[in-house]
């Protein structure tokens, strides 16, 4: 019954502790696995890949992945390679997490620099400025 009153607590209030330690560790493993070079794809060997984040669904089968080229540059193309690779890293991540499933791999463009860079314009704007400084 302790159990169930806990799932009951947890519904719609983000994620769980479990989801944040296994979407870090999936986030760890995947940036590792592309930094080191271990997909047997030279073109997505050849680029500089950053995962921010990565979120799982709560039964952790669906995890998505937060990815930004260096420098941004070529981001189509980044998405396109590693959904071309998704198996090879789908299989990495199995190996190296003892999980009952291999999560299903889905990539997506993170949109924190950006949203980094709005908010520091925006907090430079002389009117702004003024109203943070009172």
């Amino acid at each position: 019954m302790g159990c169930m009153a806990k799932n009951k607590s947890h519904d719609g209030a983000g994620p769980s502790q479990r989801q944040l330690r296994v979407g870090e560790l999936i986030r760890r493993t995947l940036s590792e696995v592309l930094a080191r070079g271990d997909v047997h794809d030279p073109e997505l060997n050849r680029m500089s890949i950053t995962v921010g984040e990565v979120r799982t669904s709560p039964d952790l089968r669906i995890a998505t992945a937060y990815v930004l080229p260096l420098g941004g540059e070529g981001q189509g193309e980044v998405l396109k390679l590693l959904a071309r690779n998704k198996g090879e890293l789908r299989h990495a991540v199995g190996k190296k997490l003892a999980l009952k499933y291999s999560p299903d791999l889905r990539f997506q463009l993170d949109q924190t620099f950006d949203q980094m860079d709005d908010t520091r314009r925006m907090l430079n704007q002389d009117a702004v400025r003024r109203d943070t400084e009172n």
